[in-house]
């Protein structure tokens, strides 16, 4: 199992347990209830399989998330490889599955099932084995495939920051129109706007600039709810989510209501700021970004009508004690983009078209690397530590003057 094949199933694990991590499952649910709830729901696994999993299992990854973040979800290799072992509760929890949707599927066939998706290797448990557990299931357990659909309010703040973009402006650089996106986030309890940005590229990493901003000066929140644009889904925020502890939300298609808020913000936005603009005063991005900053900052602090007298600014911070805030430390490596690159034989690995130089350990490898959006900083994950250590730009001249380690071939006198 590779390292992706590993991070694919952490993250698929983190979904099940995001939930109970950011703290939006039901108040008066306890942690017991969680797994137990979880346990009798059919998830999707990384292999396209539909599975089952125990709540004894759930609650080892929760508690080793608590302990060591989301690399802890990351299996390791079985020290028993290859040696047979008796049925633990995930491939318990795969037998009952199979025998729910197939009620006449025969031990045989289980076992060589088991065999083919990569739960037991040939030899790890025996066919006399999976017998012995089908024939205690004498009654089988039922279960829904409809989905627990609710009406909800968020009563407190960062329980919820809806996130969009919209196209504003065009700005004129050197003699040619560009349109400029802006990117924003609102907290659905108190409609104050915790990050507003504006960009060339409506694009993942601006978004996740945003994000960043807004978590160093208002905290993390519970949920992320975003509609289901390229920007919003894809890996990099899957991780991004589950190294800070957020559950992330997707609206289905054609239910503008999810994110009726942000939506409302950016029409104000368009008809008391954008409406008003005169686009030949502003010189480049950074002016229209501070105007932006400025309206932003208005909004907030005028009184809105749905918030009982407050503005949005008085309703936020009238619940401080929700802010929950990441060190500087975890806010830097939680938004490192991540992506896997092949080593050259001589120690260069290329990104965004530009070399670096890795140590020759690494040489005819595939590494994984973490680096900030803006290249400053890029680092090479440790396949067995998980730790980053820090790479540099290929430099030859330099690397012409230091002086090689000789090798010894043969032994003899000299």
């Amino acid at each position: 199992m590779n390292t992706e094949e590993r991070r694919k199933i952490a993250l698929f694990r983190y979904g099940i347990l995001a939930p109970l991590i950011s703290g939006t499952n039901e108040d008066d649910q306890s942690i017991k209830e969680f797994f137990r709830n979880a346990a009798d729901k059919v998830y999707t696994n990384p292999r396209g399989e539909d599975v089952r999993v125990a709540a004894s299992t759930l609650s080892r990854w929760y508690y080793n998330y608590t302990r060591n973040g989301f690399d802890a979800l990351m299996p390791v290799k079985r020290w028993d490889t290859g040696r047979q072992r008796k049925l633990d509760d995930d491939i318990r929890a795969q037998i009952k599955y199979l025998r729910q949707e197939y009620p006449r599927i025969p031990a045989t066939l289980i076992h060589q099932k088991l065999m083919d998706n990569g739960t037991i290797a040939k030899g790890d448990v025996s066919l006399s084995t999976v017998t012995r557990y089908v024939n205690q299931l004498k009654i089988e357990m039922k279960y829904t495939s409809n989905k627990d659909m609710r009406r909800y309010e968020h009563a407190h703040i960062n329980e919820v920051w809806c996130g969009d973009s919209s196209a504003g402006p065009y700005l004129k650089v050197d003699g040619k129109k560009k349109r400029v996106y802006i990117i924003a986030l609102i907290d659905d309890a108190s409609r104050y706007i915790v990050g507003a940005d504006a960009f060339y590229h409506d694009n993942y990493i601006n978004l996740m600039t945003v994000i960043k901003s807004a978590i160093m000066r208002h905290g993390k929140p519970r949920m992320l709810n975003f509609d289901n644009g390229s920007s919003y889904k894809n890996k990099q925020m899957d991780l991004l989510a589950a190294r800070i502890g957020v559950v992330l939300h997707y609206n289905p298609p054609y239910t503008p209501t999810g994110k009726a808020k942000i939506e409302r913000w950016f029409r104000t936005l368009k008809d008391h700021w954008m409406a008003g603009l005169n686009m030949n005063d502003y010189k480049d991005l950074d002016e229209l970004r501070r105007e932006l900053g400025n309206y932003t900052m208005q909004y907030n602090q005028t009184v809105h009508s749905s918030l009982n007298g407050l503005s949005p600014q008085d309703r936020f911070f009238s619940e401080s004690h929700m802010i929950k805030r990441l060190t500087p430390l975890q806010i830097e490596h939680s938004f490192l983009l991540e992506y896997e690159r092949r080593v050259s034989a001589d120690n260069v690995v290329i990104l965004n078209e530009t070399e670096y130089e890795v140590d020759y350990r690494y040489s005819k490898q595939k590494i994984t690397l973490r680096y900030s959006p803006d290249l400053s900083k890029i680092y090479v994950v440790d396949k067995n530590t998980e730790e980053l250590t820090q790479i540099k730009l290929l430099n030859k001249q330099e690397n012409s003057r230091i002086k090689r380690e000789k090798i010894k071939l043969t032994g003899g006198q000299d």
